[in-house]
């Protein structure tokens, strides 16, 4: 096989320096890049090759040595762990290779074809993978320059950033585009969620233990939360967000994908194939929204200044009087056999009081309750909770008798945390785990052309909806809080109530006071 080559389109982005090299480090640290590999970053910064590796050299040099040396760059057994990082990223930046051109302009693709023969000393290299870590804008361009450059060789891999479109029409353009110009098996669009080990054990818990499946339906599960936020604003990413907005940004990549991992069937075999099909499924089941859904089923928010927090209005690059949502939640409903009748919530913001992510299973109550509230203890349903970050683990509530006289149940939980397991428990960098299925071509976590369509076929009447009516509801929430009142409304019609994780999760003390 030809020397592997990873073109990043967008090199010296913050994308790229915050997780595409940390990634590619820990992957080589680990020894799990091919040998004699390269990575070529394109950007339109005048970098030349040196100044590159000093730029990210820098970015890696704080990283702890958290993995088996690669033997290419360990001196010797004796080297102190700071002594390895330094060797190590050193080592791996001599991989690095530098060329400024503008990617939105054809011309430089010609430059591009010759530093690939260069690189990899082949006329036609084609062991490529292309990394478009780019604004979207630039998602539909950068194909068909590669196409006209002819650097769309049968092995070219391309991993595509989120989001994939900004609606439905312009996702479709896009699959059209990259129709044109790759073979299916080639594109590989990226949703980091999928990275993340425990959204992986999503599935192994459900599937690998035959106790939780004859309950994993509406017979037993009075309804679904997924919550994704985080204690943060919009940073520097202002120009960005206001043209993207938490839908896009956040829900209908993400969560729905969470979603899907929750609600999908078992496949037949575990392949690639086989597991997207049933994702595909699920979006497909997706309850179409009505024009009653959009006010009733919609919450939207956008948060306001709160002590020392400022406003989203008042964040950079961010006009006045912006309608951007920062905070929306949803009530959905899947249309099979399995899940007809139970609600899933979702929910996702920023500056709320806590980063989390979780699914929250909420199981009916028993048929017949037989203990009463007794004081402050009251039976309630049980719940069992899969958290993604942080703290990642599953917890299950369930109600014990209170020791002493009569019979006061109180709830109680049952909690395991991966880092109980001590050593490397699951918080890989996802990015890597990505990149390197991509290396060895396993399309299994990356989403597919028919389920971006049929994800955003769901969403799409809520956008045109929004863009239709620009007076619709965006309720305001001060930073720091859990979201608009509205919200509370809107769950509490189903007499649910949103789970409230404490605000500073410890390994011991994950939840707040039941």
């Amino acid at each position: 096989m030809s020397k592997f080559i990873m073109v990043i389109f967008g090199a010296s982005g913050d994308l790229t320096r915050r997780k595409l090299m940390p990634a590619l480090y820990s992957l080589y640290t680990g020894g799990r890049l091919p040998e004699g590999f390269s990575i070529l970053g394109i950007g339109r910064t005048g970098y030349t090759d040196e100044t590159y590796r000093e730029y990210m050299h820098d970015a890696l040099a704080s990283l702890s040595a958290t993995t088996a040396p690669n033997p290419e760059y360990v001196r010797d057994a004796s080297s102190s762990s700071s002594a390895s990082v330094r060797t190590g990223a050193e080592a791996f930046c001599n991989h690095l290779h530098y060329l400024s051109i503008d990617p939105a302009q054809t011309e430089g693709y010609t430059l591009l074809a010759h530093r690939l023969q260069e690189l990899s000393g082949e006329q036609e290299p084609d062991n490529l993978l292309f990394y478009l870590a780019t604004p979207p804008s630039l998602y539909g361009v950068i194909p068909l320059h590669l196409k006209t450059a002819g650097l769309n060789r049968h092995g070219v891999r391309i991993i595509v950033e989120k989001p994939f479109g900004y609606d439905l029409k312009s996702a479709q353009e896009l699959n059209r585009i990259y129709a044109s110009v790759f073979e299916e098996h080639q594109i590989y669009r990226i949703d980091h969620f999928l990275g993340k080990e425990t959204a992986q054990n999503i599935l192994a818990f459900r599937f690998a233990n035959g106790i939780f499946e004859p309950l994993w339906n509406r017979n037993y599960i009075e309804y679904v939360e997924v919550t994704a936020v985080e204690n943060i604003g919009i940073e520097q990413r202002g120009g960005f967000y206001d043209g993207t907005g938490a839908l896009r940004d956040m829900v209908q990549n993400h969560l729905i994908q969470l979603v899907a991992l929750t609600a999908m069937e078992p496949p037949a075999v575990f392949t690639a194939d086989a597991f997207r099909n049933e994702v595909v499924k699920v979006y497909e089941s997706l309850k179409p929204l009505t024009a009653e859904d959009l006010d009733s089923h919609v919450v939207r928010g956008q948060y306001l200044s709160s002590g020392a927090r400022k406003s989203y209005r008042e964040e950079k690059n961010i006009p006045g009087d912006s309608r951007t949502e920062t905070y929306i939640a949803m009530k959905i409903g899947i249309n099979n056999w399995r899940w007809s009748g139970v609600p899933f919530y979702i929910r996702t913001g920023k500056q709320m009081p806590t980063k989390v992510t979780e699914i929250v299973v909420h199981f009916r109550e028993t048929p017949h309750q037989m203990f009463r509230c007794q004081g402050a203890h009251c039976p309630r349903a049980n719940q069992l909770i899969l958290r993604l970050q942080p703290n990642e683990g599953i917890v299950l509530k369930f109600g014990m008798k209170v020791p002493g006289s009569g019979f006061d149940v109180k709830q109680v939980m049952m909690d395991f945390s991966y880092d109980q397991l001590g050593g490397d428990y699951p918080t890989g960098d996802a990015y890597a785990r990505l990149i390197e299925d991509c290396i060895q071509g396993d399309p299994t976590l990356f989403t597919r052309s028919d389920a971006v369509e049929a994800s955003w076929r769901f969403f799409d009447p809520l956008l045109r909806y929004w863009e239709e009516n620009p007076d619709a509801p965006l309720y305001g929430y001060p930073a720091g809080t859990w979201g608009p009142l509205e919200s509370e409304a809107m769950i509490r019609e189903h007499n649910a109530e949103w789970t409230q994780p404490c605000k500073n999760l410890t390994n011991t003390d994950r939840y707040c006071e039941l």
